[in-house]
């Protein structure tokens, strides 16, 4: 006789065994109609599996997130069991959820085709059709290991054969195909519904070991109703228009070559970005009290080793040996550099915060798989920051950092920040009370700043907790990009110290600061939220000078160079070309400004404006034009 307590405290008693579903029955038919899996007592269950003991349960929906990974679960299932039923001889692997969707890994010689994904998904929607109710079935090991290499699944008797012998575990059957999962699953493959889509094919080493074979692996997305598969499939539609390596192209701004795997290679227009960038922050970098430092590429792995990183990290980093037997490495970061610097010298506490800045190039081995654009590279600039302070001072800054950090992300046009606050690790270095010193004042810091948190229950550095600033795209999509990080650990490991009140040396606490990141990955999201389209301020090139008639050619010289003068970016456009195909081909070129000059212009000393994604145009003499256009520069008006 069950006893269910829901989540609003209230009580159900059965005579019975009852499942979820019998539960959710018996509060509405709506609810029965929704749910799709219970939590019984913090679990996961399947929403037919008997509950025998008094429980707490909590009733899930498709439109819940754990509904919703269970809905991409499940899409998993019924992709693999589609490819089997159209070609048997293929093997299955894993088909986990994932952000958004679900893949699965498939052995197959042949190649799969987009062809071939429009099949699957068309035989995947006949299974969801067929309402095939999904059956959990506990099996020993060793008779779930025999039954799998008995219908040729050697993959997955390898992965049963790697769990303890005496461990039972849980096969899912619907229809005739059976697959090892944990669960839960829903009710039946009908449960589904049909609002998922398979988007592309590619390949992945068996169990991630690029030592095994190659696989290959279905992605495809689901979601809980059909209005959200059209928004996210037009998201997409417009992520791809966005795309940072297609506008890189269209914009003359960078490209890559296989000569150098996840390395960028700048052409003029990007590298006056990348500079623009970094011109930005420095200035902002200059007025809040840091002073900027730069620190070896090639550093001594006894560095590292004392650091720590090299212990966890040296399969990411790039070594090298010199012919008397030392080995160096490319720094993958720039923390321990900036430690030596600060050790230079004796510091007293009337010397504190020390702040260090640096736009320092580090490289980390990223697998050629995971490369992608300028959002997965292996050489990379960060705006890397690190403040030495004592532990009363760590309120202070942290405020001092966060405004920085969202006034600067508001003039890139980011206005829909998210921040995660992440403290103490299961494993972690230094005494509980340094950690809660080190988590109040953090906690302190978004409070006093009126600032809106998530919290994030052990997911901080093994260090010290942690704050993470997530943007908000045009199009919705997260980035994570600034990150505040408090360290317990590294001024000790590197011999930091600071001359106390007291006379005595103390330990300094790190503050590890990072706005843009990685200033490739922060282009490129900065480049996909305005699609291309970026601030008259930031714009490699803000003003092209056209000409519209041969006889103002000297008048268009003329405007560009005391635009120039100004320090404004101009180039000018001579070519005996219509007016108009000058105006979109430069439109196309993402170009903010355009001032169109002739015969009139000439004469008057004015000139013809029209701004990008504007059929407008606006005549203005030369003289209030360039004095307009300092003002929106200087203000940054986006």
């Amino acid at each position: 006789m069950p006893k269910i307590t829901l989540p609003d405290g209230s009580q159900r008693q059965f005579d019975t065994s009852v499942s979820g579903k019998d539960v959710a029955a018996s509060i509405g038919a709506g609810l029965a109609k929704a749910a799709v899996a219970v939590r019984v007592d913090g679990q996961l269950w399947d929403l037919t599996r008997p509950i025998e003991d008094d429980s707490k349960l909590e009733i899930l929906t498709r439109d819940s997130a754990a509904g919703l990974e269970l809905l991409r679960h499940d899409a998993a299932h019924v992709l693999a069991e589609a490819v089997k039923e159209l070609w048997p001889e293929t093997q299955v692997t894993i088909g986990p959820a994932i952000e958004n969707g679900f893949y699965y890994d498939f052995a197959r010689k042949e190649a799969f085709t987009d062809t071939d994904l429009e099949t699957i998904e068309t035989r995947m929607k006949e299974i969801v059709d067929r309402d095939e109710p999904i059956v959990r079935e506990v099996w020993e090991r060793d008779k779930a290991a025999e039954f799998f290499r008995g219908i040729g699944e050697t993959y997955k008797a390898e992965i049963i054969e790697s769990i303890p012998s005496e461990e039972d575990l849980t096969l899912y059957r619907q229809g005739d195909f059976v697959d090892l999962c944990r669960g839960p699953h829903l009710p039946s493959t009908g449960s589904l519904g049909k609002a998922f889509k398979l988007t592309r094919v590619s390949g992945a080493y068996w169990r991630g070991d690029s030592n095994n074979e190659m696989l290959q692996r279905i992605y495809g997305t689901a979601w809980s109703s059909e209005k959200e598969l059209r928004s996210y499939l037009l998201m997409l539609e417009e992520a791809e228009k966005r795309d940072h390596r297609r506008l890189g192209r269209v914009l003359d701004l960078f490209h890559f070559q296989e000569e150098a795997p996840g390395a960028v290679f700048w052409h003029p227009k990007g590298w006056q970005l990348f500079q623009n960038l970094i011109g930005y922050m420095r200035n902002e970098q200059n007025a809040a009290g840091y002073q900027e430092i730069n620190t070896p590429e090639v550093v001594a792995r006894s560095l590292w080793e004392a650091s720590g990183h090299w212990e966890s990290f040296a399969n990411n980093m790039f070594t090298t040996e010199t012919v008397d037997g030392r080995v160096f490495a490319i720094k993958p970061m720039n923390c321990p550099g900036h430690v030596q610097v600060f050790k230079q010298g004796i510091t007293s506490y009337r010397d504190l915060p020390v702040r260090l800045a640096e736009f320092g190039k580090c490289h980390r081995y990223e697998p050629s798989g995971a490369l992608h654009g300028m959002m997965r590279v292996r050489a990379f600039t960060q705006d890397d920051a690190h403040i030495f302070c004592t532990p009363e001072q760590i309120t202070d800054e942290s405020i001092a950092v966060c405004d920085l950090i969202l006034g600067i992300y508001r003039n890139f046009g980011f206005e829909d920040v998210r921040i995660k606050f992440a403290d103490r690790p299961a494993v972690r270095v230094g005494e509980d009370a340094v950690w809660d010193q080190a988590e109040a004042a953090l906690v302190k810091a978004l409070e006093v700043a009126g600032l809106e948190y998530t919290h994030h229950p052990g997911e901080g550095a093994f260090y010290g907790p942690k704050l993470e600033f997530v943007l908000r795209d045009a199009i919705g999509r997260d980035w994570q990009c600034g990150t505040l990080q408090v360290d317990l650990n590294m001024p000790g490991r590197l011999g930091a110290t600071y001359i106390g009140e007291d006379g005595d040396k103390h330990l300094p606490v790190m503050l590890h600061r990072a706005i843009f990141g990685s200033l490739e990955r922060f282009m490129a999201i900065l480049l996909e939220h305005h699609a291309g389209s970026l601030p008259l301020w930031l714009a490699p090139v803000q003003v092209k000078v056209l000409t519209i008639t041969s006889d103002a050619d000297e008048y268009a010289k003329e405007v560009a160079a005391i635009l120039r003068s100004n320090g404004l970016r101009a180039e000018t456009d001579l070519r005996n070309e219509k007016i108009s195909y000058k105006v979109r081909e430069h439109s196309v070129a993402k170009i903010p400004l355009q001032f169109a000059v002739g015969q009139r212009e000439l004469e008057n000393r004015s000139v013809a404006i029209r701004r990008l994604g504007s059929k407008q145009q606006e005549v203005m003499s030369l003289d209030d034009a360039i004095a307009a256009l300092k003002t929106e520069v200087g203000n940054r008006g986006i």
